[in-house]
């Protein structure tokens, strides 16, 4: 499985995609089912492209990342390049059509070499 790194502040968050490559950040929050429910589907996906390094932060653990990146529910999947944000998926995500996203981004990190 890939291995999410837990953010617990805001600057281990900016430390964790800025001048990275490829990362990625599964938000979620407190009490959220569908949160719950999906990390496990997300993390074998992820555990497949190694190009993309993977955290997870907590919205009730790190408030200030719903103002950071204008997250307004969770969970909330983001993927950075070059420390910018370029792909987001929110709330209720279909594993196939994210799983071909995901490949289709690492094609994209795979093209910028």
């Amino acid at each position: 499985m890939a291995t999410f790194q837990e953010l617990t502040s805001i600057e281990a968050v900016r430390d964790f995609y800025l001048g990275q490559r490829a990362s990625f950040i599964y938000v979620s929050s407190p009490g959220c089912g569908v949160c719950a429910s999906l990390f496990p589907q997300i993390e074998p996906i992820l555990a497949s492209h190694p190009e993309f390094r993977s955290g997870h932060v907590d919205l009730g653990s790190v408030p200030e990342i719903a103002g950071e990146f204008s997250v307004f529910t969770a969970p909330a999947l983001l993927f950075f390049v070059n420390g910018k944000e370029i792909h987001r998926e929110v709330r209720i995500v279909p594993i196939e059509p994210f799983t071909k996203k995901v490949e289709q981004l690492s094609r994209l990190v795979a093209s910028l070499d």
